[in-house]
């Protein structure tokens, strides 16, 4: 994915330089939001990025929704447009040019909103979507360094004036909250990041004791349909019950998107504290019910 900006358009020339080493065979995807006066013209830049590189280029234009998060939605857009695309050209990975910066930007904005392990753990190098894999090459390496790097060969990327708006939380954080750190610890990006990846480790662990948890509890799993046995549950450390519950959510909608600390909270608080029978419900029309022996997930209203 090559968006123009100084990140993708990096991480294009280094995977140029290595393809041949590597055997890499490159095809670039540019999407346009349409959220931006200037986009054709981010678009043209990128189409002729590739040509000068030998590398096709397909724009992808995609209609991103009104509701919720802007950012959210244009995630999950851009998201849906690059696996359609590696359908497409029958790639096996999708490198994305995020960077150490950007790590240090999440974990920051997912502390301040709040956040368990898994958001704590940050952008991850590598992730499966589907049945591709997504590759972050340049995690590890500071914007500051690709901006240098771009300098040095005279290359002159694109620039999101976005990037400079202060609506988004990311940008005050990346402006002025990073700035701030910086006067405790000069090296608070390195820090941020470093963190990030001991909690990513650890969470990969405790993400395959939870998978185990849950097979081991889940007494029924339809399309519509998953039941835990109430007494193993009650016999799971805390932190394994949390995330048999959110296996569960993501069994019927498919991820996790929108289940909060809040939610899970409730659920426990249902299991040990409410009448059989009582009711939690969730977004996306799934509820949770407390049955004698077990606890029942479903859709309603179907």
């Amino acid at each position: 994915a090559v968006s123009g900006g100084a990140d993708s358009v990096a991480l294009l020339h280094a995977l140029v330089a290595l393809a041949p080493a590597w055997r890499l065979r490159l095809s670039v995807l540019h999407v346009d939001h349409g959220l931006r006066p200037d986009a054709a013209r981010d678009a043209e830049f990128v189409r002729a990025l590739g040509a000068r590189l030998g590398v096709p280029v397909e724009v992808a234009r995609v209609a991103v929704s009104p509701r919720g998060s802007l950012e959210a939605a244009a995630r999950a857009a851009r998201y849906a447009a690059l696996a359609a695309a590696a359908d497409r050209v029958g790639a096996a990975r999708i490198a994305l040019g995020h960077t150490a910066d950007d790590q240090a930007e999440t974990v920051l904005m997912r502390m301040l909103r709040g956040s368990g392990l898994m958001g704590l753990a940050g952008i991850l190098p590598r992730k499966k979507m589907g049945d591709f894999v997504i590759i972050r090459p340049l995690l590890e390496i500071q914007r500051s360094e690709i901006e240098t790097f771009l300098r040095l060969r005279k290359i002159t990327p694109r620039i999101d004036i976005t990037n400079q708006s202060e609506v988004y939380l990311r940008n005050r954080i990346r402006h002025k909250l990073l700035g701030e750190l910086k006067k405790y610890n000069p090296n608070i990006k390195t820090v941020l990041a470093a963190t990030a990846e001991h909690i990513a480790l650890d969470y990969d662990y405790l993400l395959a004791a939870g998978s185990k948890a849950f097979q081991a509890i889940k007494t029924i799993e339809t399309g519509s349909c998953v039941r835990l046995d109430l007494k193993k549950f009650f016999l799971l450390h805390p932190a394994l019950q949390n995330l048999a519950l959110r296996f569960t959510f993501e069994r019927l909608k498919g991820d996790t998107r929108r289940l909060t600390a809040r939610h899970i909270k409730e659920i426990k608080d249902m299991a040990y504290n409410r009448p059989i029978g009582s009711i939690v419900d969730l977004p996306f029309k799934i509820s949770l019910r407390l049955d004698k022996a077990c606890i029942c997930a479903y859709f309603r209203n179907r």
